[in-house]
């Protein structure tokens, strides 16, 4: 893959509202406003040609999240807590209950804004793990779901594989699932900040980017994985050919297309990405909370 074709999003890997091949099925549907498009690949013909595991692919297409108005944003949290609600219950074969055990990494480094939504939405979250362990009657009789997060920086930062962490963590803690948070690469300027993926495949950080980190999967961690992120930066040619798309010239034109190749390659996000992403990491650390500790979250 190019760096042009690059993106972690399934729909524009396989052709949103398409049936892609063989072994891979679009289903679409609307709830709370907000178009849902879910893509099942089911066998390994179709993973190997679409670049993905088997598995579903869940997007929601909300448009700019900063921009949603509170009630929007309520709506959307509440229908990604029922989407995470029901994903988890169908990998784990549990209720959703104070016998769930979730651990929720929060992918990214801080210190870069669109790489932040992982960290910022743990610093928003309220863990429970805690209570079940020091205070039991008191975590029984809120009924909520034993909660643990960490946000484990990039190898840059500490020298060690994210996998590796996230790994001695699951071994200590022992969770039903993992929920990973992490900003995605999309290459269609439309879908910036404006999509979300949740997908019950896991994920291999910094795929989108061309920085392949080791994958995050139910192979590695020996627990399943959900994966919930949002596109927050395109590849510099993707600018390149959406003004040559509004100006009429063809995606197609080979001579284009082997220049912006040879080019170097550059990643860029809105300007408003600091505000964007904080939005962002609010919602998802509210829908979290709402499908696992209900009111005890508090995000404001």
């Amino acid at each position: 893959m190019n760096d042009i074709e690059r993106s972690d999003l399934a729909c524009e890997i396989a052709g949103n509202g398409k049936s892609p091949c063989q072994g891979a099925e679009w289903k679409t549907r609307e709830a709370a406003g907000f178009l849902i498009s879910e893509l099942i690949i089911s066998t390994k013909e179709a993973a190997d040609n679409l670049g993905k595991p088997c598995g579903r692919y869940l997007t929601v297409e909300c448009g700019r999240i900063d921009r949603l108005s509170a009630g929007d944003q309520r709506a959307l949290a509440h229908l990604l807590a029922g989407e995470l609600r029901g994903t988890v219950k169908r990998l784990t074969h549990k209720e959703i209950d104070s016998n769930l055990s979730v651990f929720v990494a929060g992918l990214g480094n801080a210190d870069l804004t669109p790489d932040a939504i992982g960290p910022q939405t743990m610093r928003r979250l309220t863990a429970t793990r805690h209570l079940r362990q020091y205070e039991g009657e008191l975590y029984r009789a809120v009924g909520c779901s034993s909660l643990s997060a960490l946000a484990p920086g990039v190898l840059g930062q500490t020298g060690i594989e994210t996998s590796e962490l996230l790994r001695g963590a699951v071994n200590a803690t022992h969770p039903d699932v993992i929920i990973v948070i992490d900003a995605l690469t999309a290459r269609n300027c439309d879908r910036l900040c404006a999509t979300i993926q949740l997908a019950d495949t896991g994920i291999e950080p910094g795929s989108g980017v061309g920085n392949h980190r080791r994958a995050i999967t139910y192979k590695s961690m020996g627990v399943p994985v959900v994966a919930l992120g949002v596109p927050t930066v395109v590849n510099s040619a993707t600018l390149v050919w959406d003004a040559l798309s509004e100006a009429g010239i063809e995606r197609e034109d080979p001579r284009l297309k082997e220049v912006l190749e040879k080019g170097k390659s550059f990643f860029v996000s809105p300007k408003e990405s600091d505000l964007i992403c904080e939005s962002i990491a609010q919602l998802f650390a509210r829908a979290i909370g709402l499908a696992f500790t209900e009111e005890l979250i508090d995000v404001e």
